[in-house]
């Protein structure tokens, strides 16, 4: 009679946490992607490239000289006379300083859009996750980059996505 009691209680009991992993509906959102699929952050990448356009080609164009003076330095530097071998080193002392502080100069612009971007865009991605664990009665989200599996049917990214999209 206990044994049989005992495995009543069991049963009962899995049962009772099966029931309770189906009411909660778990799903994956990778937030950042979900953000930068969407039409505002594609307008404001367009931007940022248009405006930091001609920076951009200024610092290739510094980087290519800095490599061309070291390849010369590489390749002919054993033939070359002594002023002639530290005149090209001051050059590439020189353009290798303005290429790290232009460089360092364009990426500071570009972190600072991107939080600009990521700080006015927030409260909207918020609106429209809330939306989408509504609407598929979710209980739990996790960072899908945090997951080690999770099939695309859990995955609710470009549900947020367009639904960021429509929000006015």
């Amino acid at each position: 009679m206990r044994k049989w009691m005992l495995a009543l209680a069991m049963t009962g009991a899995m049962g009772t946490a099966a029931g309770a992993a189906q009411a909660n509906e778990v799903a994956v959102l990778d937030w950042q992607q979900a953000l930068l699929e969407t039409n505002s952050a594609q307008q404001s990448m367009n931007q940022l490239k248009n405006q930091l356009g001609s920076q951009q080609q200024q610092v290739r164009a510094l980087g290519e000289e800095v490599q061309k003076l070291q390849q010369r330095l590489q390749s002919d530097g054993d033939v070359m006379s002594d002023s002639e071998r530290q005149n090209v080193m001051q050059q590439l002392r020189q353009k290798g300083g303005q290429f790290q502080q232009q460089r360092g100069q364009l990426e500071q612009k570009r972190a600072e859009q991107e939080q600009a971007f990521l700080k006015q865009a927030r409260p909207k991605l918020d609106r429209a996750i809330e939306q989408v664990v509504k609407r598929h009665n979710v209980d739990v989200l996790v960072d899908r980059n945090s997951v080690i599996y999770a099939g695309d049917a859990l995955d609710l990214t470009q549900e947020v996505t367009k639904t960021f999209n429509s929000l006015n």
